[in-house]
């Protein structure tokens, strides 16, 4: 009978877009895979592919840890429904909730800490719960894998986890051979440079700063532009609002491109991907932009700077620094078409060696392999004394 990996993650869209490399691969092995995850237009997508998904209720914009403990009961309900052989969680609510519920079920389970999010960017009481329960919750996994080596050392000092069940991944990987320079993939050489910020349009993104940074810039130069491409996000506490972003559109200081699901096709437009983040897990929109051979402005913060050398691949500034931001900007603006060209090549170069999607996926399988033989081999341990103990009777 095929064991049963779970995935669970907070959003349908992130398995389909972000996993589905893994998903193909741990099918190739033998594996039944399922996704837990709320309801979206991707679910039919996974079923195509034969991953069968299971509805949760999970409110990602909720901030407070109190109004998310249903999350436990209904992942106990679904994991006793599928008995899963492990379980895979991604992103802070099914790392923290659906490790307490594996617990209680006794069924192995590998957490990935993505990202610290506003849990550590911000002081309040609701972070400092959150903090505890990450702290309670990480006591569960087999593993806890990191996507940059800050974040991961942070929660070994804080004893948020031990050491000896951390390890560092390259994020999610890169599918270098989806994620490649296209035919669209031509630098203007004469023309007007073009700059692109890629995230939700959130303050902890740097969006305020690149805008500030476009107005500098777009004051000294006749030939650059700046868009936007990304969705809002209502109910965050940092979230740039339509108004605002329809304000910064008439002044023509950015042009806004909406949401696209063909984000490589967007990239292939444009000549430099920015992204001044203040902190990252480790930035997808910096691996697909750095695989398709462009090159990066981002922040030195830690998610960021993994992707990118400072002078090898872009350009690294200061976080929440406006004019740190414009002069790294005005840094490729003044490259030669050759150069821009050539830290571009070093970026797809520095993506296909160090964040190839194969290298996550072989770090997933041999540890699915280790635990449930581990796993096994307990069990039979187990059976073994007891036949031991039930011949000592009967003697």
């Amino acid at each position: 009978m095929k064991k049963t990996v779970a995935i669970i993650i907070n959003t349908t869209w992130n398995i389909y877009n972000f996993r589905l490399g893994l998903i193909k691969s741990l099918q190739e092995e033998g594996y039944n895979v399922v996704a837990i995850s709320p309801s979206d237009d991707y679910v039919k997508k996974l079923e195509e592919i034969g991953c069968r998904h299971y509805s949760i209720n999970i409110d990602n914009k909720g901030s407070n840890p109190l109004h998310d403990l249903k999350l436990i009961v209904d992942y106990i309900k679904i994991f006793k429904q599928v008995s899963p052989s492990i379980i895979l969680s991604y992103t802070i609510k099914p790392n923290i909730y659906g490790s307490i519920a594996s617990k209680m079920v006794n069924i192995p389970i590998i957490n990935n800490i993505s990202g610290l999010g506003t849990v550590f960017l911000s002081k309040n009481k609701t972070s400092k719960i959150a903090r505890l329960l990450y702290k309670f919750a990480l006591t569960v996994p087999e593993r806890v894998f990191f996507q940059n080596r800050h974040d991961m050392e942070l929660f070994c000092k804080l004893k948020l986890v031990n050491k000896n069940k951390a390890f560092l991944i390259p994020g999610s990987g890169i599918n270098i051979h989806k994620y490649k320079p296209m035919s669209e993939n031509k630098f203007n050489n004469k023309d007007s440079i073009k700059f692109l910020f890629i995230a939700r349009l959130v303050k902890d993104k740097g969006l305020i700063e690149y805008v500030e940074a476009a107005k500098i810039l777009k004051s000294k130069y006749n030939n650059v532009e700046f868009a936007v491409l990304g969705s809002f996000y209502k109910n965050n506490p940092t979230a740039i609002t339509p108004d605002q972003m329809q304000m910064w559109v008439d002044k023509g200081i950015v042009n806004y491109l909406g949401t696209s699901d063909n984000v490589k096709k967007v990239i292939a437009q444009y000549d430099c991907v920015v992204l001044p983040s203040y902190r990252e897990g480790l930035s997808r929109v910096l691996l697909e932009a750095s695989a398709m051979a462009k090159p990066i402005v981002t922040t030195n913060t830690p998610g960021c700077r993994d992707v990118v050398k400072d002078g090898y691949n872009g350009f690294l500034c200061k976080v929440k620094d406006i004019k740190s931001l414009a002069e790294c900007i005005d840094k490729i603006i003044n490259l030669d078409y050759k150069s821009r060209v050539q830290l571009g090549l070093n970026g797809r170069n520095k993506v296909v060696n160090e964040f190839n999607e194969e290298l996550v996926i072989e770090q997933y399988l041999k540890n699915i392999k280790s635990i449930l033989s581990s796993k096994l081999e307990n069990y039979n341990l187990a059976k073994t004394d007891m036949q031991d103990v039930t011949l000592e009777i009967n003697k």
